[in-house]
C-alpha cells in the first residue's frame, strides 16, 4: 500500500479562521473569528447565521479596547 499526500481540501481542515471587518467611525476595523469547524464554508456560514451576536462582541470589544495586533479576535470553540 502506497501512501498518498493529502489534498489541499484535506489540509484546508481543521480549527478555521474567518475573517471580516467593522465600520469604526469613517474607518475600518479588522476582526476575526476562530470557529470550531472544519472547513472554511462552515466557518462562513456561521458567521453569516450569527452575524449579530459577532457583530456585538466585535463592538463590545472595540469599545474595551481589547485589540490584539491591530486586529479583534474572537474565539467560538
Amino acid at each position: 500500500m502506497r501512501n498518498r499526500s493529502p489534498t489541499q481540501p484535506e489540509l484546508d481542515e481543521g480549527i478555521q479562521t474567518v475573517f471580516f471587518q467593522i465600520a469604526n467611525g469613517n474607518a475600518r476595523q479588522s476582526c476575526s473569528v476562530k470557529t470550531k469547524f472544519p472547513t472554511q464554508q462552515q466557518a462562513s456560514r456561521y458567521l453569516r447565521q450569527n452575524w449579530n451576536k459577532i457583530e456585538k462582541m466585535a463592538r463590545d470589544c472595540l469599545a474595551n479596547g481589547t485589540i490584539e495586533d491591530g486586529q479583534i479576535k474572537l474565539v467560538m470553540l
